[in-house]
């Protein structure tokens, strides 16, 4: 259960150019995320504009390099905003006052005449901060075009967002030369997140960002930056890593959430908390990917019965009218779950589509493959486990509640299983990156027994991230 994908554009994987950096106790009273399944980190969910106001202020900067076109002004203002941020709140977290970075460098991938970091920039569809001279530079012909085309202007601020977080890990001394790139990278993440919401409060004099959709598309930038899937016969497996989906998209709602004292707190050692046993790489010579058929679809809830066990195992039915006259609950296609009867009706040439790996090569395809199918009839599951405790199926609470169990059973079917007929399944590599990208674009996981779900999908993740790092009882307290 799992996928490989094809590398794509090189957004802050640094492959090319060695010196650049691109891509716990917490201070404060933090928010809880939970307290308001419609709310967003303690911030109302809201719809409304995201991006460059239509009357923003000037940028400060100067951009070196540009071409003055509509790509450079909004990077230069972009960094100015970023700027005007950190000049604020570096003092409030770390030592020391705030520098800003000593120039802005834009160019062309596909010209011959430019250089950043003492390397030519042809080719280079990047962005990036160079250690060098803590400069920061972009590629304005391919790589920012296409954030914008798929993700809206936020899309691209982000990566900048980002990049300016290496020059503030760097002046706050949050890292030194041993630091792994898988630390540093976070870290990064995590500032950018922070950046993020100073901009979704309404601070910036140049942006807006809503916590509806424009949030949700800033995350599935973060998603699409993951790292490419990497096998346990590859030479090259775990060097200059920078982490999944699941990961940075973490890092980045810890800075949005806590702020930058969140940030500083990343390390191996809280990183490798938070991986905990979650499978890294491949088994070789496998995809791990699973077909979804009828006899995988039984297969995992078999799973799914060896692990919890539940003194009343749910029926499953591939006759999809069954969904249809429920008497207490709407259809969810793909999979559904009907409490008055106990039974997860499957849709499964629906399913099947919907565990098709991704083979965009778009600058924000998400991850998808088997587990974005498999986690929504796993998320059916757990609406059959919740229908044993008596509580509510049909409201927010039980939609976050869902996320979280799903969570949980993802988590437990990362370890090996083998099932009474002697088949075995087991998460792989890239399967959480799955699940978390069809909570962000579809929100099934995160649904009630009706699929109904909460607006945010900053929530949704939050609430299946509980779950990984977590159990039952903590998804039943937090969501009673």
């Amino acid at each position: 259960m799992s996928r490989q994908r094809l590398a794509r554009i090189a957004i802050a994987a640094c492959a090319v150019l060695p010196v650049l950096s691109c891509s716990t106790v917490l201070q404060g009273n933090p928010v809880s995320v939970f307290a308001d399944p419609f709310s967003v980190a303690g911030m109302p969910a809201t719809d409304g504009p995201s991006g460059l106001r239509p009357n923003a202020e000037a940028g400060s900067r100067d951009v070196t390099g540009t071409d003055n076109g509509d790509v450079d002004k909004l990077a230069g203002d972009a960094v100015s905003d970023i700027e005007d941020f950190w000049h604020n709140a570096y003092s409030d977290s770390f030592d020391g006052s705030f520098e800003p970075v000593s120039e802005l460098i834009s160019w062309d991938a596909h010209g011959y005449d430019g250089e950043f970091c003492g390397e030519s920039t042809y080719g280079l569809v990047n962005a990036a901060f160079c250690k060098l001279d803590r400069s920061i530079g972009w590629d304005r012909g391919v790589l920012m075009p296409s954030l914008r085309k798929d993700g809206g202007d936020m899309a691209a601020v982000l990566v900048l967002a980002h990049e300016y977080g290496h020059s503030v890990q760097q002046q706050a001394k949050l890292i030194t030369r041993g630091t792994p790139t898988l630390v540093s990278e976070q870290q990064a993440d995590c500032l950018a997140g922070t950046y993020m919401r100073w901009v979704a409060e309404g601070n910036s004099p140049r942006f807006t960002l809503n916590t509806g959709d424009g949030l949700n598309n800033v995350l599935a930038a973060v998603i699409a930056f993951r790292d490419p899937l990497q096998s346990e016969d590859d030479a090259q497996a775990g060097a200059n890593e920078h982490g999944s989906a699941f990961e940075r998209v973490s890092a980045f709602q810890f800075g949005f959430t806590d702020g930058p004292s969140a940030c500083a707190a990343i390390d191996v050692k809280e990183i490798k908390q938070r991986r905990g046993d979650l499978p890294v790489l491949l088994p070789e010579d496998q995809s791990g990917e699973l077909p979804i058929t009828e006899k995988w679809v039984r297969a995992m809830v078999d799973a799914l019965n060896t692990i919890f066990k539940p003194a009343k195992p749910p029926k499953l039915s591939f006759s999809t009218d069954q969904a249809k006259t429920c008497p207490d609950a709407r259809p969810s296609p793909p999979a559904s779950y009907c409490p008055a009867t106990n039974t997860i009706v499957v849709d499964l040439n629906d399913l099947a589509a919907m565990g098709v790996k991704n083979e965009d090569d778009g600058a924000m395809a998400p991850a998808s493959g088997d587990n974005t199918a498999f986690s929504v009839l796993t998320s059916r599951y757990m609406l059959s486990l919740q229908n044993t405790r008596a509580v509510p199926l049909n409201n927010a609470k039980a939609a976050l509640r869902t996320a979280c169990l799903t969570g949980v059973a993802n988590a437990k079917l990362s370890k090996s299983l083998t099932l009474g007929n002697g088949d075995s399944i087991v998460l792989t590599a890239g399967d959480i990156d799955e699940a978390v990208s069809g909570i962000l674009t579809n929100g099934l996981v995160a649904s009630d027994v009706n699929g109904e779900s909460v607006p945010s999908g900053f929530s949704r993740i939050d609430a299946f991230r509980l779950g990984v790092l977590g159990d039952a009882e903590r998804c039943f307290k937090r969501f009673d």
